[in-house]
């Protein structure tokens, strides 16, 4: 029977995270950054993050808009799936910077749901990658709106709105 990613163990969740740990540190000493590595499982998905020593060269492993780290990211990610023969789920953060994409996202979508709240007009956003759109969806329902992606990528974007008396 095929394994859901759903399914894997904890075992395996940080087996993937030690492998692209191991991957990371050899990308650090090849480009000659110091920093730590710290892994973990969050949301049952390996997580590993590269945390600076002081306020070094970790910062370009961030790039404009995150650019460098969604890369490294989908790198690790084929490092990891290289090992296993299995896709992983992997998240690679570097210095926090997920952290702060994610609350900044939430105040984008706690805006949008008092925009809607005060028209009652849907609300279109900008143009955003699956994490970034994944974020927004989950605010908005924590909020009781609804939201659903429009678009083909790279140009996919959410639309906030109320829900209807009847749901579709």
């Amino acid at each position: 029977m095929a394994q859901d990613d759903d399914e894997k163990t904890m075992d395996q969740l940080n087996d993937e995270a030690d492998i692209a740990a191991d991957y990371l540190e050899g990308l650090l000493d090849i480009v000659d950054y110091e920093g730590d590595i710290e892994l973990g499982v969050r949301n049952n998905r390996p997580m590993v993050q590269i945390v600076a020593d002081d306020d070094s060269d970790i910062k370009h492993l961030i790039g404009r808009h995150g650019e460098v780290v969604d890369a490294l990211q989908q790198l690790t990610r084929l490092a990891v799936q290289q090992k296993t023969g299995e896709r992983s789920h992997l998240i690679v953060d570097v210095d926090g910077f997920l952290k702060r994409k994610r609350q900044h996202l939430r105040d984008v979508a706690l805006d949008a749901v008092d925009e809607v709240r005060e028209t009652g007009e849907p609300v279109n956003l900008k143009p955003m990658n699956s994490f970034e759109r994944k974020v927004i969806h989950d605010v908005v329902r924590e909020e009781g709106l609804k939201s659903r992606s429009h678009g083909e990528e790279p140009h996919r974007y959410v639309t906030v709105y109320m829900k209807a008396g009847n749901d579709e």
